[in-house]
């Protein structure tokens, strides 16, 4: 069995880009894990995980929660800079 690290070094996902799809899909942190590896595998799903993330700072800004509107904020970026769109 793998486990969360397993899924995250494989798929080259932060702990913090998991944590946010767990939260945005209330989910366990490891079912996120195992979820974004297959989604991030391909165009379409990184296009689904940035919609996730986005969703993520949307939610923080509507919230009024600043610092975690800017925490997702900043892995977000990552997550693009590590799993460009593709165009």
């Amino acid at each position: 069995m793998l486990s969360i690290r397993d899924c995250l070094d494989y798929c080259d996902l932060t702990d913090d880009e998991v944590a946010l799809i767990a939260e945005h899909e209330d989910i366990p942190d490891v079912a996120a894990a195992q979820i974004a590896c297959g989604l991030v595998q391909t165009p379409e799903g990184v296009l689904i995980l940035t919609r996730c993330l986005t969703d993520m700072v949307d939610r923080a800004e509507r919230g009024g929660d600043r610092e975690k509107a800017e925490r997702a904020r900043l892995v977000f970026a990552r997550f693009l800079k590590d799993h460009p769109l593709v165009h």
